[in-house]
């Protein structure tokens, strides 16, 4: 997601060129709607095949056995911060399942909660909460604080969490938001000494609230913060690992021209606010690129506007789309990328006859316990209507 103003942004720049790689036209199977801005799911992996569906507005609903659930598993509409209905970056964001919550009924949520300093416009929280002796019930009362980040602005607020294939839990930063990280001398993305514009990796299990990884690329320096997995992030909106490889991918939103997708890896910078995608940001020429994580795959504002990251796809429906890296835009076009020697190519993926628009808006995406893979869209900007769906992608 990204700000209200830079959506009307556009560039008539194209990027790669799109390969003619044979691909099924996959259809949507339409599995619930009548929600309120869906933009997180997640599934506790215990073999319920239960999907969790978090709503912008406060409330995680389970879908179960093809219907949702009468009572929200959790409701912490009371805890976020005032939010514009018509359109807004803040809410409940993000939702990860402990690897062992089968036997430890643990749960981690991340969300925009009020802010009492008048420097900041809002925090961010990452909570830990625990399910109830009702499996589709969490227990409200249960709620550990993890960790608090002050917000400066409404938006940018990152806000995805997946447990790597290594156990700890990782938590995706925007830079701070307003426009162009304008934030300090070299912006938030590039300062080492804030989570702000970063990927974080900590351990929820050998501490309270939590404990660094001693292989975290930024242990033992003062003037660097210890979580940070990787940095120079603008808004990361979605990551995920592939289950197979282990491969973390994700979709970071860009400013006025460039939607990028980074694999990340430990320690590296993904360039902004010194680049846009490939492409030089601040300053607008002759920057340097030197030690800079460059993107796998970037498009140009003449395709989309504000990138929402996916998952390789590992599930058995589609085996075309196997070993695939499906995402979309906001506006409603789904892409996948697929490596060919070394290099990711970039394609548009046609979905119900319709290959560059679904007419819906892309929140997010999610994975079942098989691999398959899920589109939260709504119809309207914002949560003004609860007209939000999800849907599967099938053949």
């Amino acid at each position: 997601m990204k700000t209200f103003v830079s959506l009307f942004f556009s560039t008539f720049i194209l990027i790669i060129s799109i390969s003619c790689i044979s691909v099924p036209d996959i259809k949507l199977k339409l599995i619930a709607n009548g929600f309120t801005g869906p933009v997180a799911m997640d599934c506790p992996k215990d073999g319920s095949k239960r999907l969790f569906i978090c709503e912008q507005t406060g409330k995680i609903k389970i879908i179960k056995n093809g219907a949702i659930a009468k009572k929200p598993f959790l409701d912490i509409g009371d805890k976020l911060d005032g939010t514009n209905k018509v359109y807004s970056e803040k809410g409940l964001l993000g939702i990860a399942f402990h690897p062992k919550y089968k036997s430890n009924g643990k749960f981690y949520i991340y969300y925009s909660a009020p802010e009492t300093d008048k420097a900041f416009d809002h925090k961010s929280i990452l909570a830990e909460y625990t399910v109830s002796s009702d499996p589709d019930i969490a227990n409200a009362e249960s709620q550990k604080i993890i960790m608090e980040i002050n917000e400066p602005e409404s938006n940018h607020n990152g806000g995805q969490l997946a447990f790597g294939p290594d156990g700890f839990l990782y938590v995706s930063l925007g830079d701070g938001g307003g426009a162009g990280d304008d934030h300090g001398i070299k912006g938030n993305g590039q300062d080492l000494n804030t989570l702000l514009g970063k990927i974080l990796r900590i351990d929820v299990d050998s501490k309270v609230p939590y404990s660094i990884p001693p292989d975290n690329p930024f242990v033992g320096n003062k003037e660097e913060r210890p979580e940070i997995w990787a940095y120079g992030l603008r808004n990361p909106w979605r990551f995920s690992f592939d289950r197979k490889t282990g491969k973390l991918f994700c979709a970071d939103v860009g400013e006025h021209k460039w939607e990028e997708i980074d694999i990340i890896r430990k320690g590296k910078n993904y360039g902004w606010r010194i680049t846009e995608g490939k492409h030089c940001y601040n300053p607008e020429s002759g920057c340097s690129f030197k030690d800079l994580e460059l993107p796998i795959a970037e498009y140009g504002h003449s395709i989309g506007i504000s990138v929402t990251g996916g998952f390789v796809y590992r599930g058995k429906r589609i085996p075309a789309l196997q070993g695939k890296y499906i995402f979309g835009d906001w506006r409603g076009k789904l892409f996948y990328l697929e490596e060919k020697d070394g290099n990711w190519i970039f394609n548009h993926l046609s979905a119900d006859g319709k290959p560059h628009d679904i007419h819906m808006n892309i929140n997010s995406f999610g994975e079942d316990e098989d691999g398959e893979i899920y589109i939260l869209t709504q119809k309207t900007m914002g949560t003004l209507f609860s007209n939000g769906s999800v849907y599967l992608i099938d053949q």
